[in-house]
């Protein structure tokens, strides 16, 4: 329920006022002077106000400038006897929402509350969502790998040095990505995100390129390719190691020459482009293998960062975990458990196949699962997820696993991804974007896992 305060030294309207806003069912508040006015808006939350100019002991103009110093997404709508268009214009400059003239027209005063009351909403959700987007985590860990990293980017950022990272899945080369561009001078400009193993081959071109109109069956309109949209800022090419052996030869091309050609195009278009990249992959053996261009990789690796795998700084488990521990409870609008030093003990002696990615989801796992304290207990039997079945009481009560089924190791990997995301997927009451969010992939990559394991909401 909005909370709306009425300010106006005529008691009369103020009644009025209250009397019709209470009949839509808003929670209000009147007072006779802005004084008391401004105390109110200190002390308490208000959705929306309602401002008379005229009044004693304080000017509404002086009210509203002053409210909006202390709540600056306040909607004002002020309302006058004397009203004229220099002071409605007036009340505008001054941040004022609308100005409404007395006697009000009740039906356009109830439209402009409700339309006060939905941007101020919309403003609120867009703050929201612009923190959550250009937040960047902070990098934790006091480890001398993490402080060699810290050093590192401190040194590189501000230059325009392309930068190659690598690091087993999960270890965190995204953030580092995020940090040299945070820390760069392009911080202003855009970064954009590229992972390359999420793009089909005969599309990585056009992804990164562009294409003209009609450049090929599906191209029903011009498309500005990701070197373009950077341009100015950061491209971070993610699991380049995955990128197809002409793609490479293009993206050679454009930082050569910080020039690119769409595909079906023949103008060259200059971009000013710095490039971070990604892999997994051990590139010098990609080299040997015929599956990565050997003058790709030394243009890329001007400099090279290396992110440790989470078992190579154990010591780092701690911070991390309990920094996970408070994130996700504040998400789910809970109390921040504790977790006990025997199970923190446990989390670190954990072999962390998945890295910091794993080490995130086990921490939910746990919030969600355990009471107030994380024991020793719970670390153990919530380690593994498929060990864990509602009704049991350790891990020894659920069925082993026929490891003899699978032929080779990807099978087996196969296997187990689907089980996750499927398992995800569930539990998010099949939402994409929110699964994609907690596992910590592209939801264009999560569509296609989709697809590639014939995954379907159960009816």
């Amino acid at each position: 329920m909005a909370k709306i305060l009425i300010i106006d030294d005529e008691r009369a309207i103020r009644n009025t006022l209250r009397e019709i806003l209470e009949y839509e069912e808003y929670q209000v508040e009147d007072v006779d002077n802005g004084i008391d006015a401004l105390a109110l808006i200190r002390k308490n939350e208000y959705d929306l106000v309602l401002c008379d100019i005229k009044m004693n002991k304080m000017d509404g103009l002086e009210v509203l400038t002053e409210g909006l110093k202390i709540q600056p997404d306040l909607p004002f709508i002020m309302i006058s006897g004397h009203g004229t268009i220099e002071t409605a214009v007036e009340a505008s400059k001054k941040g004022a929402y609308d100005f409404i003239s007395k006697p009000p027209d009740l039906n356009r005063l109830l439209i402009t509350v409700r339309n006060a009351l939905e941007r101020k909403t919309l403003v609120t959700e867009t703050k929201v969502l612009k923190r959550k987007v250009s937040k960047t985590r902070e990098m934790l860990g006091n480890s001398a790998a993490i402080e060699r990293i810290k050093a590192t980017i401190e040194r590189v950022a501000p230059t325009d040095a392309r930068v190659l990272i690598t690091g087993a899945n999960g270890s965190g080369k995204e953030l580092v990505a995020r940090w040299l561009h945070e820390k760069s001078n392009r911080a202003n400009s855009v970064l954009v995100e590229v992972n390359c193993a999420a793009i089909p081959s005969e599309l990585i071109e056009s992804e990164l390129f562009g294409h003209e109109k009609g450049s090929f069956t599906s191209a029903i309109k011009q498309r500005i390719g990701k070197f373009e949209q950077a341009s100015g800022g950061t491209l971070f090419l993610d699991e380049i190691g995955d990128m197809s052996l002409s793609a490479q030869a293009k993206v050679l091309r454009a930082l050569q020459e910080n020039k690119v050609t769409r595909v079906g195009g023949e103008k060259e278009i200059d971009v000013d482009v710095r490039v971070i990249a990604a892999t997994n992959k051990d590139l010098q053996k990609e080299i040997e293998a015929g599956n990565f261009r050997m003058d790709l990789y030394h243009r890329l690796s001007v400099i090279l960062i290396h992110v440790p795998h989470l078992t190579e700084r154990r010591e780092d488990i701690p911070l991390i975990a309990q920094n996970f521990c408070e994130e996700i409870c504040n998400d789910y609008g809970m109390p921040v458990k504790k977790i006990s030093d025997s199970a923190m003990i446990a989390l670190q002696d954990m072999n962390w196949t998945g890295n910091i990615r794993e080490l995130r989801n086990m921490i939910e796992r746990l919030i969600i699962l355990s009471d107030k304290l994380i024991t020793e207990a719970d670390v153990t039997n919530y380690a593994n997820p498929s060990s864990f079945s509602p009704g049991s009481e350790s891990p020894s009560a659920a069925p082993q696993q026929n490891f003899d089924q699978f032929t080779n190791f990807q099978e087996y990997k196969d296997f187990a991804e689907k089980d996750y995301i499927k398992y995800k997927l569930e539990k998010n009451n099949w939402n994409v974007s929110k699964t994609a969010d907690d596992i910590d992939i592209q939801r264009s990559h999560l569509y296609s896992k989709i697809e590639k394991y014939g995954l379907k909401r159960a009816d």
